[in-house]
C-alpha cells in the first residue's frame, strides 16, 4: 500500500445463491459477499473489467480497501479470497472481509527515502539501489502506517539500509524475522568496473 487507501467500488447484488451470481456473471459483473466484523454478510457485484484492473496492480489480497457501496457507509476491508476459472483464471467470486479497527492485519506499506542531498554517497556519484519499494508489516486496521520514511542523512557508498535501522511505530512489525536489506548505496558504474578490472589484474599476476 502506498499512501491512501484505495477505493474499492462495488454496488449491492439482489438476490442469492448460486443462480442469482450465475445472472450477475452473464450480465459482466463479478459476485462476491461482504462478512465479518459483527454485522450481516452483504451480497455484492463488482464490474468485471474494474475488478480485472484492481487485481492486475497485484497485491489485491494484502492490501486494505475502502468499499464504496451506493446508500451504504464506506467500510474498511481486506480480501480473504478470490476464485477464479480454472481454464479462463478470471476472477468469479471475491470474498472480503470488515475489519474493526482492534483488527491486525498483514498489508504492504510504501517506503519513502528522503533527504538525498544529505547522503554523501550520492554526491559522489553512487546509486541509491532500492531492494524493497514496499514492506510487508503487520498493523492494526485502525493505525495503519501511510508509508516508512528512511533518512539518507550521512550515507556513505556501501552503506546497507536494514528494516532495523527504520523507526517503526509503536504496535507494527515486519512479518518476516530477519533483518532484511531495504536499499544499498552502489558505487558509481565507472568504480565498479575499475575494481573488477584491478581483480583481474591480480589474478593474471
Amino acid at each position: 500500500m502506498a499512501g491512501e487507501i484505495q477505493d474499492l467500488i462495488a454496488e449491492v447484488r439482489t438476490g442469492s445463491g448460486k443462480g442469482a451470481a450465475r445472472q450477475s456473471r452473464r450480465e459482466g459483473k463479478v459476485p462476491g459477499v461482504l462478512y465479518g466484523g459483527g454485522a450481516d454478510p452483504v451480497n455484492l457485484d463488482f464490474d468485471f473489467n474494474y475488478l480485472l484492473k484492481k487485481l492486475r496492480q497485484g497485491r489485491f489480497k494484502s492490501q486494505l480497501w475502502n468499499l464504496k457501496v451506493e446508500g451504504q457507509e464506506d467500510v474498511r476491508v481486506i480480501c480473504r479470497d478470490v476464485q477464479r476459472d480454472v481454464v479462463k483464471d478470471m476472477p468469479t467470486h471475491v470474498d472480503l472481509m470488515r475489519l474493526r479497527r482492534t483488527s491486525r492485519i498483514n498489508l504492504f506499506v510504501h517506503v519513502e527515502f528522503i533527504n538525498h542531498a544529505a547522503a554523501p554517497g550520492l554526491k559522489k556519484g553512487g546509486t541509491l539501489t532500492v531492494v524493497r519499494p514496499d514492506v510487508e508489516l503487520n498493523v492494526l486496521a485502525g493505525d495503519i502506517p501511510e508509508k516508512l520514511v528512511v533518512d539518507l542523512t550521512g550515507h556513505n557508498i556501501g552503506d546497507v539500509i536494514h528494516i532495523s535501522d527504520i523507526a517503526l511505530p509503536e504496535g507494527v512489525k515486519p512479518t518476516i524475522a530477519r533483518n532484511f536489506v531495504i536499499a544499498n548505496i552502489a558505487a558509481p558504474s565507472g568504480l565498479r568496473s575499475a575494481g573488477g578490472e584491478e581483480a583481474d589484474e591480480a589474478e593474471e599476476a
